[in-house]
């Protein structure tokens, strides 16, 4: 990523001036901003020789020959957005603009959008992790290793790759050995804050210290997650649907390990061997707006399931982004184990 003050000019600069900052820049491309610093245009060598050939002078605002429909993507947008505009445009540099218009980043040829994000995550860190016992004995879940890593970390260095800086982590059982482990964040070049839990709050409970401390839409999900899903395509879905909540969902299926019968009255209408069942379950991965949490009372119990589901009684928009992503929840040992596995994998 790349600093955009260095590539953008007023729109009141000569085209001679303009072409030093594109000799600067070496991108082939300036973005021009307004007053307000909002984009307005860019201009390319390509532009300015073509405005030349049309009879322009040097001495002419750059407004004369700009391009005032530059290609963009919002912060949220995925790699795969960025490729895909890059490619419909025959472009190799893309700016990051907010809502006002106003650039955050650029992601030039060959790099990755990785914008910071002002959207807070929060990692549920407080559970006791029972399944796992005894390992979970003297150690809470989130610090099992998994490889030589511990699997906060696994999901705090995931988080990070794809913008957010902002982390809450609630805590409870043997939560003061997270906290020494993590500090204050900085040191993985994040902003680490805690939601203490005095006891055990389920889910959703210790979300309600943040009401009035959340300004805006915020993503939660489970310490015990290891997943590649692409968080800005699920923020990028949440907006869109304009939704009070989005539940990550994924497809799971079953197999009842009999005939199933079914019948009307005494009578046997069908017969299936052993069918299969597919349903959609949720992921352990929500966004939530800040009203989504203003039902909750501090340190009272309330587990998530029953959180989105006042929502919807009260007729409020609740998503389902659907994951397909490698996704291992690690609640027990045999799931650590397939964790272990794919780290090794993707370490080789």
């Amino acid at each position: 990523m790349i600093d955009s003050a260095h590539l953008t000019i007023g729109p009141d600069v000569r085209l001679r001036e303009a072409l030093l900052s594109l000799d600067r820049s070496r991108l082939q491309v300036v973005f021009v901003v307004d007053a307000e610093g909002r984009l307005v245009g860019a201009v390319s060598d390509g532009d300015i020789r073509r405005g030349l050939l049309a009879g322009a002078t040097l001495d002419d605002a750059i407004t004369t020959v700009m391009n005032p429909s530059p290609a963009t993507v919002s912060p949220t947008a995925t790699q795969e957005d960025v490729d895909i505009l890059k490619r419909q445009r025959g472009i190799r540099v893309v700016a990051v603009v907010d809502e006002e218009a106003r650039i955050v980043d650029v992601v030039a040829e060959g790099e990755r959008i990785a914008t910071p994000l002002s959207t807070p995550a929060v990692l549920m860190a407080g559970g006791r992790g029972q399944r796992l016992y005894p390992i979970t004995k003297d150690i809470p879940k989130p610090l099992v290793p998994v490889g030589d890593t511990p699997m906060i970390d696994i999901i705090l260095g995931r988080l990070r790759s794809q913008g957010f800086r902002r982390i809450h982590v609630s805590v409870n059982h043997l939560g003061h050995l997270i906290e020494e482990h993590l500090g204050d964040g900085r040191h993985l070049g994040l902003e680490i804050s805690y939601l203490h839990e005095t006891a055990p709050l389920g889910t959703a409970g210790a979300l309600a210290q943040l009401n009035g401390e959340v300004e805006s839409e915020f993503v939660v999900m489970n310490a015990d997650l290891l997943t590649d899903v692409d968080m800005r395509r699920m923020l990028g879905f949440h907006r869109t649907a304009a939704a009070s909540a989005t539940i990550g969902v994924r497809e799971y299926g079953f197999e009842i390990p009999f005939g199933v019968v079914r019948r009307d009255g005494d009578l046997v209408t069908s017969l299936a061997e052993k069918p299969h069942h597919q349903e959609l379950v949720s992921a352990g991965i929500y966004v939530l707006e800040p009203h989504a949490i203003a039902s909750l009372e501090r340190d009272e119990y309330c587990d998530m399931p029953t959180l989105l589901s006042r929502l919807i009684d009260e007729g409020r928009a609740v998503g389902a982004f659907e994951i397909h992503e490698e996704w291992i929840d690690v609640g027990r040992p045999e799931d650590l184990e397939r964790a272990r596995r794919a780290w090794e994998r993707a370490a080789r």
